[in-house]
């Protein structure tokens, strides 16, 4: 008899889970667990909540064959559906979609580094972090910061790993569309995966952190999936890809159009501008993610759109086949919880098909060559510039969440985020010392 493990996402993105025996000819595996240890669940005198996990989602552990595991239902012990599961915010987006006469299909890039080691001291009077990292002390030869797009071996060092990480995600039964070393050095990567539906994105997105942390692991790596890891070079980003379909056809594609969107497209792309800036508080969701969201690092800093261009917040793919026309948002980083992020940005789409939001003309310059003055002329939103900032947008703008995402999910996710922003300002930086220890 082998063990499977019950893994369930808090409302931070952090994957957490049991283990108990393995049956074969169980319907459903269960457990109680303690939900005032984990992030933004409850508090210890209503501490008692159940994981359940159908046979349908259990998959053998490619790494260890004696093990199992799933992504698990979060319960109340009466058995009703915890409000605050989050991968219940993308099961209920998805019966939205459904009652609305739509289905969502979804690509997602996942951006990471491939690190030899990270130590870290902590101590008030001794902070330091040391990265040993490929492609700078490597063998191979070294790759300059920002020139590592798509190099292949013998420079590319961790070209074998992304091999494995592949291998090991179509193993575990999901579709990859693509990988390459991305643009920075020290080992960094894209590996892209897809098309999904709205549940499935969640469910690949969580298998991924999963199984790319043990294969780096096994091979003596650690995957790094900070939205900005190294200074001076670009961070990791989690681009999400999106249409809306309905009877085989995409919605978001119009062959007649110079740009080739709908007006059902248009609509959308005006609700991630009218919501992108409290969207910045799920999809960008800790202090690092913005020190990645800064001009000149291929992340996108202007709530815009246009064709092919990567300066903006929404890229339209330069495709005009209907199978694969889309509309990528490009905010989102590898840390943001995918039953909340994904469900997010089709909320905010979809409030902006419901009340016929235009988009405007796209922005088709580089979105880092404007000042703040000329972006104010042409009326264009810039995203939040800290996490702080991010939570006060979505403090006031959360109503078109409201359709799926409860209460209580917002009110104890607001206060996660405020504590952990809280915990981390209140920490000198090395950088800060090198600034002003001579003011």
């Amino acid at each position: 008899m082998g063990r499977i493990r019950l893994l369930f996402l808090d409302l931070a993105g952090v994957l957490r889970g049991t283990e108990i025996p393995y049956q074969e000819d169980k319907e459903v595996h269960s457990t109680f667990f303690d939900a005032s240890s984990v992030y933004g669940f409850e508090e210890i005198e209503n501490s008692d909540l159940e994981l359940r996990l159908p046979r349908e989602r259990v998959k053998r552990l490619p790494w260890n064959e004696k093990w199992y595991a799933g992504i698990s239902s979060i319960h109340y012990p009466s058995g009703e559906r915890y409000v605050k599961d989050p991968r219940l915010v993308a099961e209920k987006t998805s019966e939205y979609l459904k009652d609305l006469g739509y289905e969502a299909r979804l690509g997602v890039e996942m951006e990471l580094f491939f690190f030899h080691d990270v130590s870290m001291d902590l101590d008030p009077y001794n902070q330091s972090l040391t990265i040993s990292a490929p492609e700078v002390q490597g063998e191979s030869g070294l790759i300059p910061p920002k020139r590592g797009y798509h190099l292949v071996e013998p420079v590319d060092e961790v070209a074998e790993l992304r091999e494995k990480t592949i291998e090991t995600m179509e193993q575990l039964g999901f579709r990859i569309a693509k990988s390459h070393h991305e643009v920075a050095t020290a080992g960094q990567v894209e590996i892209t995966g897809g098309p999904y539906g709205l549940v499935e994105a969640g469910d690949f997105v969580a298998w991924f952190k999963y199984a790319v942390r043990y294969v780096a692991m096994d091979n003596g790596y650690v995957a790094v999936l900070l939205p900005k890891p190294l200074s001076g070079d670009n961070g990791s980003g989690m681009h999400i890809h999106s249409s809306l379909w309905s009877g085989g056809k995409n919605l978001f594609y119009d062959p007649d159009d110079k740009y080739g969107l709908s007006e059902t497209a248009r609509y959308f792309i005006g609700g991630l501008m009218e919501h992108g800036r409290s969207l910045s508080a799920i999809v960008s969701p800790t202090v690092n993610s913005y020190r990645r969201l800064i001009p000149g690092y291929e992340a996108p800093t202007i709530l815009a759109w246009d064709v092919g261009n990567r300066s903006v917040a929404i890229r339209i793919p330069a495709t005009r086949n209907p199978k694969h026309f889309r509309v990528e948002y490009r905010p989102p980083d590898p840390l943001a919880n995918p039953y909340l992020a994904i469900p997010a940005i089709i909320l905010a789409g979809l409030d902006g098909i419901r009340k016929k939001l235009d988009p405007g003309e796209p922005l088709n310059y580089n979105a880092y060559k404007l000042s703040e003055e000329e972006l104010k002329r042409r009326g264009y939103k810039q995203l939040p510039r800290s996490l702080d900032e991010a939570l006060d947008e979505l403090e006031s703008d959360h109503e078109y969440l409201e359709p799926v995402f409860s209460k209580e999910l917002i009110d104890s996710y607001i206060e996660l985020k405020r504590k952990e922003s809280r915990e981390l300002q209140a920490i000198p930086t090395p950088s800060e010392y090198a600034h002003y220890i001579y003011w």
